[in-house]
């Protein structure tokens, strides 16, 4: 029986903005996914969406195909994670490619207002959207603190300076991703935009926060609280150790041991990074002074922060 939040949108009586794309990854959120694309169905400027989907197997990719034809889906027979995004964007030839999660999705009008915002700033790499909570409006703790960011970028820009970004809320230039290598296959999914952050500014790039940009969030119940806390202990650690200058990686790893719950999953999570030790040590290539600076400035927040704890 086909849901009825799955049945084809009207295509909107607007000329598209051919400037932006979406990229959506999903794994095994049929219903979310399908309620998603009718909403972006939906938007005056007519996104091209691409849609990739990381191996499910409750039929995702054959109810993309059957209810939204007008989506390009590309349908790995595994979990890439994050990397998803990096399949999607490569898919892409316009300037600019807003990711989105499988249960957000974004409000009318906050493409064109972002690539009207990247036009005007051609430095300017990454806009991190207002992020309201549904089913009941409230604004995301996280909003707070993007709004007060204490990261100090460069005069021009239009918000506040940012020291990283929320992939499922944020517009990116494509060149500046491209430039960078997109998200990294070893972090998987959890934390990944830190690292890309990191490698964006000290390329010269800007990130920031934009009033203007809203993104809905309904967060899904199909998820694995264990696994991604799991995982975002682990790309903490790692990109701490692969960017950081070593006291200020020493006083993160050491917040993080002192903070976090003392379970199996913290357990699982740190000797994953122990394990990745050898590759990182390898790899590792600290940031120029003044990207290592939006890193510090941020530190106070991420040890007051609400929004961001390793709970699950």
């Amino acid at each position: 029986m086909t849901s009825q939040l799955a049945e084809p949108a009207a295509v909107p009586d607007h000329a598209p903005d051919t400037r932006v794309a979406v990229v959506v990854i999903t794994h095994q959120r049929r219903e979310e996914l399908l309620l998603a694309l009718r909403r972006l169905r939906e938007l005056p400027e007519q996104p091209h969406v691409v849609v990739v989907d990381n191996g499910s197997t409750d039929g995702t990719a054959e109810a993309v195909r059957t209810l939204h034809p007008w989506v390009e889906l590309i349908a790995s027979p595994v979990n890439l994670g994050a990397v998803g995004r990096n399949l999607g964007v490569a898919r892409l030839d316009t300037p600019y490619v807003a990711f989105c999660d499988d249960d957000t999705w974004w409000e009318p009008g906050s493409l064109r207002a972002a690539a009207d915002t990247l036009d005007a700033h051609p430095r300017l790499a990454v806009l991190t959207a207002r992020i309201v909570v549904e089913p009941g409006g409230t604004e995301d703790p996280i909003v707070a603190e993007l709004r007060d960011s204490p990261v100090r970028g460069a005069a021009w820009l239009p918000g506040p300076a940012l020291g990283s970004f929320l992939a499922g809320a944020s517009v990116l230039r494509r060149e500046a991703f491209d430039a960078v290598g997109g998200f990294s296959e070893r972090l998987w999914l959890g934390g990944e935009e830190e690292l890309m952050a990191g490698d964006l500014a000290a390329a010269g790039w800007e990130l920031c926060y934009l009033e203007a940009l809203t993104v809905h969030h309904q967060a899904s119940t199909a998820r694995d609280p264990h696994r991604r806390r799991a995982d975002g202990i682990r790309n903490t650690l790692w990109t701490t150790w692969l960017r950081r200058p070593l006291r200020p990686a020493l006083r993160r790893t050491w917040h993080l041991l002192r903070t976090v719950p003392r379970d199996r999953v913290t357990a699982r999570g740190l000797l994953a990074a122990l394990r990745g030790l050898p590759w990182v040590l390898r790899e590792r290539r600290v940031l120029p002074p003044h990207a290592e600076a939006r890193f510090a400035a941020l530190e106070h927040a991420q040890r007051s922060s609400t929004a961001r704890r390793y709970v699950s």
